[in-house]
Order: C-alpha cells, then structure tokens, then sequence
C-alpha cells in the first residue's frame, strides 16, 4: 500500500501545474460558502449587539433604518432635528431615563457627538487617560479618533459643519481635549464626544465674545445706552472656549427648542416600556420612537437573503467545477493508458491501478480541503476585527 501512496505523490508532484489547479479548484469551491457564512455571522452578531443594547430610540419621523444607523453608527445622513423638550417629555414621564444625541458636526475625520456623561455609563466606556469633560468646549477622544487625529489628552481638535458648503456663519470650535477612551472595538473609538451644550455653541445657539466694559475693548463699541452696551462688528467671538471666557457664553432662547438629532430612551422595565411605546403611536406626534434591534432584524433579513442567493450560485459553481474536474480526471487517464498498460504488464492489478487513481484524487481533494479549513479557521480568526472595521469604517 506504501507504493501506492508513492507512485500518487510522484505523479502529482511530477504534474505540478496540473495538481495546484486542481487544488485551487477543490479551495475555492469548499472555502467560499463557508468563509461567506462564518463572514455573515459575524456580521450580524457585531451589527445586533449594538442594536440590541439600545432600548429605545426616539427621533424625528422618516426613516428608522436612517435614524438608527445615525443614532448607534454615527453614519448616515443626520435625521430631521428634535427639540430637547422630547428629552424633558421622556424624563418628566418617570418611564424612562433620556441620553440626548447631537451628530450634525464632525471634529476632522471623526464624528462629533454632542451628549451628557450619562452615554458614557450606559455605553460602559472607561477612561484610558485624562478626566471626562466637565467645562463647555471640552471633548472626549475615542481610541481611533485619537490616534487617527495624532491627539492626547492636553490637545485640542477643531470642529467642522456637516456641509462643507454652510454658509450660515458657523465657525469652527477649537475644543480642548479632556481624555481618551480605552479601545472597545465599536463606533464609540472612532467618535469624538462632547457636551450637547457644546455641540449647541457650535450651531451658532450660543457665544461668547470680548468684555465690552473693560477699556481693551473700546474699539468694538458702537455706542453706550446707559447700563446698555452696543457693540459694533468688530467685536471678536471667541472661537475658543478657556476658564477666563467661559463666563462670557451665552444662549440665545428656550434650550428646550433647541435640536437634537436623537434620544436614547432607557426604560424602567417592560411596562414602562410599552406604556411610553404608546404614547408615540398617534398620527399628529412630530416624533417616532423605535427599537433598534427590530430595525437591524429587518435589514440583516434583507442581507441574509441575499446570502442565500449567493451560496446558491456558489453552489452551482462548485458542482460546474467538480464536473470539470471529472473531465480532467477521465482525460487524464486516456492519456496515461500506456502507463496503465506497463503497470499491468509487471504484475499490477486492476485493483491496484484503481486504487493509485483512487488516492491521487483524494489526495487533490484531501489537500484543497485542509486547505480550506485553514482558510476558513483564519477568517474565522480574524472575521470580528474585519467586520468591526468595516463598520467602523462604512
């Protein structure tokens, strides 16, 4: 049985070209259906974790997919704006606790999200260095926004409009980063987080601008009606909030209309939860509440039949190629009917040339198999920190 095994391994290795074809062939029809399950596995359980986590969302009516994708991946275009007096309506409900979300605003290539510490808790994210932000203009660093941004805590980002083209007179804020966060392996890395307050400085709700009584400031006054000081356009705004000028900011309205581009609704229990579910349901509320979960259900839904789809065309492939390999095979054996013949004629029988065939196709098979599972044990390996940057980066 040792010759047998012999004369396979010569032929094959003698044949070399023809053999790591063959064995590509048996890879890729074994790895692809099943590097593309472990692939979408993993997808959707990175994808529902997060979506999982979120109780409640609340935002403004239109697209759940959209508001979802906004309010946990900080992608998407940014929602139709709430008012902060959907915040107040949660917490005066005693059903639930609120964590306000403002996302319109990016800090470079980072998202800029405008929030209270409470996210923070609710999240589970832990400082890697620095302090949490506790004064206006301060902001808290992901782990890959800060290495992204080359920044520590100390540094200072600038903020940027969602639009490249405003022209509404919204002026970059230079914020003074607080901390970093420790890695965590989800959209919250990539973002750059900061009070809603501050995210309201830079919508142009607030500023703060040089003292007028003090005599420096003589040049930006207009006129003086009383205790009343009129200041003129060359007053400077400060486009940088410090200890000594923080005082000097201000808001202009009721925050209570102030925007907001989501909520996150944490409710008590599961009564809380279905008795504030209702009291969203009617036609004239400017506000939808949604369960994330449900929402990614839908979409992965949608990508899980298409996989079906894929695996199906897969399949057909992998049965067209294995037909072509028995093709290969039956030539190949018409073409080495001499040497069959001379194997014969030193004493070889029928059973024993059947055999050499035989362990030469299990060993193109044998080898494109292990070959696969190696394959498909590395994107098994690596398939969470792929799918997670792809998210991440999507």
């Amino acid at each position: 049985m040792t010759g047998i095994f012999h004369l396979a391994w010569r032929y094959l290795a003698y044949h070399k070209v023809k053999t790591i074809v063959l064995v590509a062939a048996v890879t890729t029809i074994v790895y692809l259906p099943v590097a593309l399950d472990i692939v979408v596995r993993h997808s959707v359980r990175e994808l529902t974790t997060r979506a999982q986590a979120t109780p409640r969302l609340l935002g403004a009516k239109g697209s759940p997919l959209e508001l979802v994708l906004n309010a946990l991946y900080f992608e998407s275009r940014p929602p139709a704006s709430i008012r902060y007096a959907e915040v107040d309506r949660v917490r005066h409900s005693e059903l639930a606790r609120a964590i306000p979300l403002h996302t319109r605003f990016r800090a470079g290539k980072s998202p800029l999200v405008g929030t209270t510490l409470e996210y923070f808790e609710f999240r589970g994210l832990e400082l890697a260095e620095g302090r949490a932000m506790t004064m206006l203009g301060e902001c808290v660093l992901g782990a890959t926004a800060a290495r992204s941004a080359g920044v520590a805590s100390g540094g200072h980002v600038l903020s940027s409009s969602e639009n490249v083209f405003d022209l509404a007179g919204v002026y970059p804020l230079k914020m003074k980063v607080a901390g970093v966060l420790r890695p965590t392996g989800t959209p919250d890395d990539l973002a750059v987080f900061a009070d809603v307050k501050t995210a309201w400085v830079i919508e142009g709700l607030a500023h703060g601008h040089q003292d007028l009584r003090r005599p420096d400031a003589a040049d930006g006054v207009l006129r003086t009606e009383g205790s009343r000081i009129v200041a003129n356009a060359s007053v400077v705004q400060y486009q940088e909030i410090t200890p000594d000028n923080v005082a000097s900011f201000h808001f202009h309205g009721n925050p209570a209309g102030f925007p907001l581009t989501s909520v996150l609704v944490l409710p008590n229990d599961t009564r809380s939860e279905t008795l504030l579910q209702g009291r969203y349901l009617r036609d004239e509320e400017a506000v939808q509440i949604v369960r994330p979960a449900a929402v990614m259900e839908e979409l992965l839904g949608t990508i899980l039949t298409v996989r079906r789809y894929v695996l199906l065309a897969a399949i057909i492939l992998g049965a067209a190629t294995l037909a072509t390999m028995t093709l290969v095979f039956v030539l190949s054996l018409q073409l080495r009917r001499r040497e069959m013949q001379t194997l014969a004629k030193i004493g070889g029988s029928r059973s024993l040339i059947g055999s050499l065939v035989a362990v030469e196709i299990l060993g193109v098979l044998g080898a494109g198999v292990l070959l696969a599972a190696a394959l498909a044990a590395a994107t098994g390996w690596i398939a969470t920190a792929v799918t997670r940057a792809f998210v991440l980066m999507s």
